[in-house]
């Protein structure tokens, strides 16, 4: 358990750090539910952290009747995550990078974070949740279907914000599922 918690610690630090101080400043989102707290947040200015929480539920009631593990780990990942999205909010504006650059970190830690945690069989959040439940029934990387839900929240994001600056959250994404499914793809360590 201890080892679980370090590492949704780092995790969800590292969506914490790459969110805010990367992904924010040039009002650009990521996917799955964090993506949609994102939007939210440009919309209607809600609380990333707590849409990011109260949008996770449905998920989390799924995982509880399927999962209980996966439950358990998620809720705690979700919780977390969506605390080191407030606390590190402070970071927004504190890095001045070009916005591909900005876009290419940002990937790189979130992507980090997050295949670290679903290395683990840990979920910073719903979307990421459901693709390990996915992953477990189909047999298909937990990476690759992340990236295909974080896909249609991209676009859909497009679509609803018709602002062109979002094409940059489709290199986001891809870095994210990339790093992603590359560590979830590493032999296990012994």
């Amino acid at each position: 358990m201890l080892k679980k918690l370090v590492v949704i610690g780092f995790g969800s630090t590292m969506i914490g750090i790459g969110v805010n101080g990367f992904i924010l400043p040039f009002h650009l989102i990521n996917g799955g539910m964090f993506g949609i707290s994102i939007v939210f947040n440009y919309l209607w200015h809600f609380s990333i952290g707590l849409t990011f929480v109260f949008l996770n539920i449905p998920v989390y009631l799924l995982a509880y009747k399927t999962d209980f593990d996966y439950f358990f780990y998620g809720m705690i990942g979700a919780v977390f995550s969506g605390f080191m999205m407030e606390l590190l909010l402070p970071l927004k504006g504190e890095f001045h990078l070009p916005i591909i650059s900005s876009v290419i970190l940002g990937g790189l830690i979130v992507g980090t974070g997050v295949g670290t945690m679903l290395r683990n069989q840990i979920s910073p959040g719903g979307m990421d949740l459901l693709a390990l439940l996915l992953s477990k029934w189909t047999k298909i990387n937990v990476g690759i279907i992340a990236y295909a839900i974080d896909t249609v929240i991209i676009m859909s994001s497009l679509i609803l914000l018709q602002e062109p600056r979002l094409l940059y959250s489709l290199l986001i994404v891809s870095i994210v599922g990339l790093i992603t499914t590359f560590l979830t793809s590493l032999r296990p360590i012994q």
